[in-house]
């Protein structure tokens, strides 16, 4: 028998038939793995772009905007009432009946010029009688100066008697001081003798005249007619004009001698008064929480009068300009001003901020910003930090 001849062909058959039984199997094992593997891997990109559709869609869209850096110059619009330069009631320094006035109501006078006439005959006649009395003093006065001066002489020669002549220079000291009271009355009654004429304090313009000829009026009143308070005329100075205005306590600080400032009226419009910052307290009133602040304008031409609306603008400059936002990007919360931003994960955050300058529209931003921020506009007032959003497309 040789050894290298093949196997009996009985044994072989079994084996393939059972290699044969375990194919099908497998086969029909592979084709489902890929049918179910074409099915499920589709099915499982489609539900991750679900995913991420959803939670694109589900995040905040929120439109950003940049600080921009606020402008140096602000105007300033505040209310004044244009008031004279110098305002002065005039009242009569004496007694007596009007003789007659100059000056009516409109005339622009002098100073110095007379304005009316009193007559004071009353006082004309006390004038009189103390000058009679000074007279009087004034010879009782010489004659015992002289008497004293004999009687010092005669005391040299043992005369008279050291206490007789002390007692004539006592004399003459009293006569003395009789004469000086008799001259301080002469002077005061001349003094309220030349009040009878009204004169004006300063250059202006007479704004009231309260007293007729024949009226009655006495040292700080006016009796003779019952409707008035006292004030025979009013004088203002109107050739430079003082409005005075209340600056906000935030503003302050940058007003100066030196802020450009001028003056609207609704009767001018379009005219521009040119004015000048005069002075100011220097002290914030604590209930208003404003700076008086006094602004001179020049009214030689009489376009602007007393008493008068006018409308101040104060160019006000800040040397140091800080950032600028509009005010719609605001939050207002209960531990003060903060904004939110988007930041580098895009997510929300939010900072306090410190308020400056108001523009109106928008704000200065003093302090928590930085120019490179990307700050939500119009942010709603649920809004949270570390919420997911979605920058809009035109978002600037």
């Amino acid at each position: 028998m040789n050894p290298h001849s093949d196997p009996p062909t009985s044994d072989i058959a079994p084996a393939g038939r059972a290699r044969r039984r375990y194919v099908l199997p497998i086969a029909l094992t592979a084709a489902a793995a890929a049918l179910l593997i074409l099915g499920i891997v589709p099915r499982l990109h489609a539900s991750t772009a679900l995913t991420a559709q959803t939670n694109a869609q589900g995040a905040l869209v929120v439109s950003v905007i940049k600080p921009s850096v606020a402008p140096a110059q602000q105007e300033l619009l505040l209310p004044g009432s244009v008031t004279p330069f110098v305002d002065a009631a005039i009242y009569a320094r004496t007694s007596g009946y009007v003789q007659h006035w100059t000056h009516d109501i409109g005339a622009r006078v002098s100073a110095g010029e007379t304005l009316a006439v009193i007559q004071t005959p009353e006082l004309d006649a006390q004038l009189a009688q103390a000058r009679a009395d000074q007279a009087t003093a004034q010879a009782n006065f010489s004659y015992a100066d002289a008497t004293a001066k004999r009687w010092q002489q005669m005391l040299t020669t043992q005369s008279v008697s050291q206490q007789d002549a002390e007692t004539k220079s006592s004399d003459r000291d009293a006569k003395r001081a009789m004469l000086q009271s008799a001259i301080a009355n002469v002077k005061r009654l001349s003094e309220l003798v030349s009040y009878e004429k009204v004169t004006a304090p300063f250059s202006g313009v007479i704004t009231a005249r309260n007293v007729d000829v024949g009226a009655l009026v006495s040292a700080g009143s006016t009796p003779g007619l019952g409707s008035n308070t006292g004030e025979l005329f009013h004088v203002q100075q109107t050739d430079t004009l003082r409005v005075f205005v209340d600056v906000p306590q935030n503003d302050a600080p940058y007003v100066t001698s030196g802020t450009a400032v001028y003056l609207s009226v609704q009767q001018f419009p379009g005219t521009r008064f040119a004015a000048k910052v005069a002075r100011d307290t220097g002290s914030i009133d604590p209930v208003s929480r404003t700076l008086r602040v006094e602004v001179d304008v020049d009214n030689r031409d009489g376009a602007l009068m007393p008493g008068a609306y006018a409308q101040v603008h104060l160019a006000l400059e800040n040397p140091h300009p800080a950032l600028d936002l509009p005010v719609s990007a605001l939050l207002f919360r209960p531990d003060g001003v903060t904004v939110a931003v988007v930041d580098a994960t895009g997510k929300t955050a939010l900072k306090a901020v410190g308020i400056g300058r108001d523009f109106g529209t928008s704000i200065e931003v003093t302090t928590g910003l930085s120019a490179t921020d990307r700050v939500i506009n119009n942010p709603g007032d649920a809004i949270s930090a570390g919420q997911a959003v979605r920058i809009a497309p035109n978002a600037s």
